[in-house]
């Protein structure tokens, strides 16, 4: 749920990026704070070693312009893509406004974000959202590797809803921005119905 500070006049949503290790979730926020002005983010937050995959999240601010007189903050969070951080995944999903699913496209990964789209759906049933009413969109990425899955197969298998879905390659940036453009135009239309 958004937190609205009422005498900051301040929004603060919280986007959360979710899919199987090493599936590009960080390559992702990092893109997007690399290639965001200055004065438009805050402080990447990475609990990580520089070269290996993130072991608890990245926490990312962004300012996105204002809504009906309020400034608009995204917070952008990736989980631990390893089952084994099951309890860090429950607690950054708490209280997530939108989600950005990451798959890898790579034919040898198919299990893992079969695996990793149903653990979203428990935990999320597990704290009472419903993700059939959650703001989603899915991002293929690795688009760019060998041995991947045609979209078509791919989107059959993980988009149980019909959302919105990009081809990316992250490290490029390819999709990168598009993927976020569309879950943050998702969470702004359902916030402007509640305000």
């Amino acid at each position: 749920m958004s937190f609205i500070h009422y005498s900051l006049r301040e929004i603060n949503c919280k986007i959360v990026y979710y899919g199987p290790g090493l599936c590009g979730k960080t390559s992702n926020i990092r893109y997007i704070y690399n290639n965001t002005s200055p004065e438009s983010k805050g402080k990447l937050i990475s609990i990580a070693p520089e070269k290996e995959h993130t072991l608890f999240f990245d926490f990312l601010p962004i300012f996105l312009g204002t809504l009906n007189g309020f400034t608009l903050k995204f917070h952008l969070y990736t989980v631990p893509g390893q089952i084994f951080y099951e309890a860090s995944r429950k607690l950054i999903l708490k209280g997530v406004d939108g989600i950005v699913f990451v798959a890898d496209s790579q034919v040898e990964r198919m299990d893992a974000n079969i695996e990793s789209m149903d653990n979203l759906r428990r935990n999320l049933l597990e704290q009472d959202v419903d993700v059939n009413y959650t703001p989603l969109t899915i991002q293929y990425n690795k688009r760019d590797l060998p041995n991947i899955i045609p979209v078509e197969e791919i989107d059959a298998l993980l988009n149980f809803r019909g959302v919105p879905y990009y081809e990316a390659i992250a490290i490029k940036g390819e999709g990168v921005f598009e993927s976020l453009k569309d879950i943050t135009m998702q969470v702004i239309t359902r916030l402007k119905t509640a305000l």
